[in-house]
């Protein structure tokens, strides 16, 4: 496997602080982390790689190009240490004193390769939210924009899985995966982001285990890249039956 990122939610400092040590102990091979851009929540993604940065971390933050105006600086774009960045197009904010711009990811993706060709940018891929044939007609502006590669939307069926790398065969793509325990979870997966389950779908820690296991084993194969968002469990309970296959 090229490499294997971590989501880590920054909720705030002290708790992102201790996600940080204790993933060190728990896969200690790990040399990624990669950081959504909430904005119900204090710490932006920046704030939240710098930290990742200062625990030896290589730091990936997501940028809602929703938020960027016309006129302003990049975000990242002059942050020592940065080198890659996700592009995502950005949910409606929480209330209506944040502003925000009409902007596709395309058109940001775009702006980061005149403004800042030294960073990596990577875009976003999900193959749940739309039809197909619109997610491959945003695919394939995202990387005339000059995308370098995608991130998924988590994946929780192998035949997804394989029909997206039908579409992604050309790309660097870091798969991902998330666990899904219990009927709630799987409620709100099926509802913010339409992800269709399989009909044997098991929403238990164990299978959910056996299934990124498995399909890691496979982007193993493939010498691609892949990464976890352990959602709603403990970090150890999930990432620690991993352990082994989190090496690049």
């Amino acid at each position: 496997m090229s490499r294997v990122a971590i989501e880590l939610i920054p909720r705030d400092r002290q708790s992102l602080n201790a996600d940080l040590a204790l993933l060190r102990q728990i896969a200690p091979t790990v040399e990624t982390i990669n950081l959504p851009d909430l904005l119900r929540l204090p710490l932006r993604s920046w704030e939240g790689a710098a930290l990742a940065q200062n625990h030896g971390y290589t730091a990936i933050p997501h940028i809602r190009a929703v938020d960027i105006a016309p006129d302003a600086p990049l975000p990242c774009a002059e942050q020592e240490g940065i080198s890659e960045v996700l592009v995502i197009a950005g949910d409606p904010p929480p209330d209506a004193t944040h502003q925000v711009w009409p902007n596709s990811s395309a058109q940001i993706i775009a702006r980061y390769r005149r403004e800042a060709p030294h960073l990596t940018v990577y875009a976003a891929f999900d193959p749940y939210r739309r039809a197909p044939w619109q997610e491959l007609e945003d695919l394939k502006r995202k990387r005339d924009a000059g995308a370098a590669g995608f991130f998924t939307q988590p994946l929780f069926d192998q035949r997804m899985f394989e029909l997206s790398a039908s579409w992604l065969e050309r790309d660097r793509v870091f798969w991902g995966l998330s666990p899904v325990i219990g009927p709630k979870s799987r409620a709100y997966w099926e509802r913010v982001n339409h992800v269709v389950f399989p009909h044997d779908f098991d929403p238990s820690l164990e299978a959910n285990i056996a299934f990124a296991r498995s399909l890691l084993a496979e982007i193993r194969r493939r010498n691609e890249n892949a990464y976890l968002m352990p959602l709603r469990v403990s970090l150890d309970s999930y990432l620690g039956p991993l352990s082994d296959l989190l090496k690049g």
